[in-house]
Parts: structure tokens; C-alpha cells; sequence
């Protein structure tokens, strides 16, 4: 998987993330599943991307796409 969509799953999730917040604060329903949700995404795109870090080659030229 490339860089790019791994950042941008792990933007979508923190977007996710924050309108749950918003949710919560708020009382609406699907507050929660919101919330957990980007929660989610945020861990699991979050491990990808380390993992990707590490095993690449070229280090320096990493986000030199």
C-alpha cells in the first residue's frame, strides 16, 4: 500500500474521531460507533504506517514520493 493512502485513512480517522467528539457532546445518536470508528482507523492505518517506515529502503527519501 502507498504512503498516500495510508496518511490519508489516518486523516479520515481522526476526522472520524473528532465529529464523533462533536456527536457526543452534542446527544445525537451514532455518537459512539462514530467515535470508535475513527478510533479505529487511526490505530490500525497508524501501525501500517510505521510498519511501512521501517521496512522501507531508502530511508531518507521516504516521503520523497
Amino acid at each position: 500500500m502507498k504512503v498516500k493512502y495510508l496518511l490519508a485513512f489516518l486523516i479520515f480517522g481522526f476526522i472520524l474521531t473528532i465529529t464523533g467528539s462533536l456527536f457526543k457532546i452534542q446527544h445525537w445518536a451514532f455518537a459512539s460507533e462514530i467515535y470508535i470508528l475513527g478510533t479505529f482507523l487511526k490505530v490500525i492505518f497508524g501501525i501500517l504506517l510505521i510498519y511501512k517506515i521501517f521496512t522501507t529502503d531508502k530511508f531518507k527519501d521516504f516521503l520523497n514520493w
